[in-house]
């Protein structure tokens, strides 16, 4: 795993490039890669790298250019058929002279071109600069799983690299707010398209490619995840969930291709469990589980992390983190995410992070398995909601309806009574967007209007908290079940931001981590699957149950779907409450002229005296002003830490 970096620049602009920006921008991404570190210069390109050496530690050294020397590559990642693919070249008569996988990817571009992409296997971001045609090539894998970021610049030079801070280090650009990103960020815990919270920096999106040439560049797509067929309809399920353990097994077994030790993150749940189920069968020394929990009962399942640990007899370590521990860590991990945290458990995620890299230097994680096989709740009651929604407008009377909807107004105001029977009846019968993304955003489209200042809102007219996902419902064949056309939208989306947690938390410690669920195969087979394969009345992730059992110990094989349980609203509610007056309702924050006062003084107060299911929306506005602090006010991160202790 690594930090990549670059700039090309066209002919003239009369720019020169300078070595100091580059190293800048390279040794920012220091924590992606403390092993090595290397850079390319010539006139108009400079290409970085930082290393953390994972496969042929002694060979990998980049940049890495061809035998001839047309090709220079700087890349992150890891091509798990890189065993089958070196080979497979030698036959062909390439002659390799390291056994890393990064020249296996610098071989088959130069024998494939652009189109070598699509021979990977793996998580990778890549960079290729190609010296004869003065070009250069730009490739990020099919699910996203590193990231890629840039900035195309009115001169048409381009930036590129795999955090948004390497882009800034450069100098090129100005930190600013995206506002047209804000209602995104607001719904759906971090911006879910193309675009980021910082006005101008663009992601790569995952199973794309860029090509950049003379100052203008081509986004191309190589791939996309198949929606759901039902191929397997006409096969008995036995058979379907055998041949999906098969993938599964094979998937995992790529994942422990490594020169270094590794691990695997250990939750509870029933995903991280089956991941530990399959390496036990494929490794013959004890695995190395890490898990993390707080001290809080309802936040602590370190119970069955152990139950799973156990039963494997793997050499297991744990760790328990404190709201001081947590919370004073959160400033320089916004950092690290380069924008708002999304999820409480991210910060979770860095510390057992390093906890594992005090033993091991890759990790396996569970990632992928909900938005593949259907694990969240949301779809089950989305599904439910939809089915139930038509019969009752169809079967009850519109008077009834009306009075069961008026009664269910009348309760208590964020009840959970009152939450529950609105999911069930107030939304329906209605479009998806209130049925199902306003149902489960953080601000929906009625907060935001409540939340933003009014000039904000004017220049906000019109923005769709929900384009990427209604793009994303577009792309999907009209015939396709609701459930196959989420699944894909959330790949398309929601996925993105809990890869990114994942690598930049993961990073952030040094270490690499790796999906199975994500094998692109295994996700391929998965979305063809009949429905009753991943949702089945309450029975969520259906193949994976029926593949675990026997296997798995009987309370993981039947739980829910939990979450990470970070006990942030009980912190913001006790000791911890005056991180609210000050990253909510704070001068500071009013003056930057977003928020009404009345609205967020309101959900404070709602929060203070009770009013459950406001966590998340405090969460993500603290959140928000700590990142503000750091990349537009250049506000040390000490400076906020020291704001954070002195917060309770």
């Amino acid at each position: 795993m690594c930090g990549i970096c670059g700039i090309v620049i066209p002919e003239g602009t009369g720019r020169t490039l300078d070595e100091a920006t580059v190293l800048r921008m390279r040794d920012t991404l220091v924590h992606r890669g403390p092993d090595d570190a290397g850079l390319f210069m010539e006139h108009g390109v400079a290409l970085g790298h930082r290393r953390l050496s994972i496969v042929d530690p002694a060979g990998g050294h980049q940049p890495m250019a061809s035998a001839d020397g047309r090709y220079v590559m700087v890349y992150n990642g890891e091509v798990y058929n890189h065993p089958q693919l070196m080979p497979a070249l030698q036959a062909e008569g390439v002659h390799y002279r390291t056994h890393s996988d990064t020249e296996t990817i610098l071989h088959l571009v130069v024998r494939h071109g652009h189109d070598a992409v699509s021979r990977l296997r793996g998580m990778f971001a890549f960079a290729v600069w190609d010296r004869k045609a003065h070009e250069l090539f730009l490739a990020r894998d099919r699910f996203g799983v590193k990231p890629l970021y840039y900035w195309h610049a009115p001169d048409g030079s381009l930036l590129f690299a795999s955090e948004i801070k390497a882009l800034l280090a450069s100098g090129a650009l100005r930190p600013e707010l995206n506002r047209r990103a804000l209602p995104d960020y607001l719904a759906n815990h971090a911006p879910s398209g193309n675009e980021t919270l910082f006005a101008g920096v663009m992601r790569l999106p995952p199973g794309h490619t860029i090509r950049w040439k003379d100052g203008r560049i081509e986004i191309r797509q190589y791939w996309d995840l198949p929606v759901g067929s039902g191929d397997g309809e006409g096969r008995r399920d036995t058979v379907l969930v055998g041949e999906w353990l098969e993938r599964f097994r094979e998937a995992v077994r790529l994942r422990l291709m490594a020169d270094v030790p590794l691990g695997m993150f250990l939750s509870g749940g029933i995903d991280s469990a089956a991941i530990t189920a399959a390496m036990s069968e494929l490794v013959s020394e004890p695995i190395k589980t890490f898990s993390v929990a707080f001290a809080e009962r309802e936040a602590n399942e370190l119970a069955y992390a152990r139950l799973v640990a156990t039963r494997f007899g793997t050499d297991h370590h744990e760790i328990v983190v404190s709201p001081d521990q947590f919370l004073g860590a959160l400033p320089k991990l916004v950092w690290h995410e380069d924008e708002p945290i999304a999820h409480p458990s991210s910060v979770a995620l860095n510390f057992v992070s390093r906890l594992a890299a005090e033993h091991v230097k890759v990790v396996l994680t569970g990632e992928g398995s909900d938005e593949t096989l259907a694990g969240y709740n949301r779809y089950r009651v989305t599904v439910f909601n939809q089915r139930f929604g038509r019969g009752w407008e169809r079967t009850v009377p519109g008077g009834v309806r009306r009075l069961v909807a008026q009664a269910i107004r009348g309760l208590p105001a964020g009840s959970a009574w009152a939450r529950r029977l609105g999911r069930t009846f107030l939304a329906l019968p209605a479009d998806l967007d209130s049925l199902y993304f306003d149902n489960f955003a953080v601000f929906s489209r009625e907060w935001q209007q409540q939340l933003l200042a009014p000039s904000v809102r004017n220049d906000l007219v019109g923005a769709d908290p929900y384009s990427a996902f209604h793009e994303a419902l577009d792309r999907a064949p009209a015939g396709a079940s609701l459930l196959d056309r989420l699944l894909y939208a959330d790949v398309k989306t929601y996925l993105h931001e809990l890869l990114m947690k994942q690598d930049q938390m993961s990073m952030a410690a040094s270490i690499e981590s790796r999906v199975p669920f994500l094998d692109h195969p295994l996700a391929e087979f998965a979305a063809h699957l009949p429905e009753r394969l991943k949702l089945r009345g309450t029975t969520t992730k259906v193949v994976l149950r029926e593949a675990m059992k026997g296997k798995l110990p009987e309370e993981i094989l039947h739980r829910g779907k939990m979450g990470f349980p970070v006990p942030v609203g009980a912190w913001f509610k006790g000791e911890y409450t005056g991180l609210l007056d000050e990253f909510v309702l704070g001068p500071r924050v009013m003056a930057r002229g977003l928020f009404r006062q009345e609205a967020v003084e309101g959900l404070v107060r709602a929060h203070r005296t009770g009013h459950p299911g406001h966590d998340e929306r405090l969460w993500a506005l603290v959140n928000f002003e700590i990142w503000q602090r750091i990349f537009f006010d250049g506000e040390p991160i000490e400076a906020i830490q020291s704001t954070v202790s002195a917060g309770h």
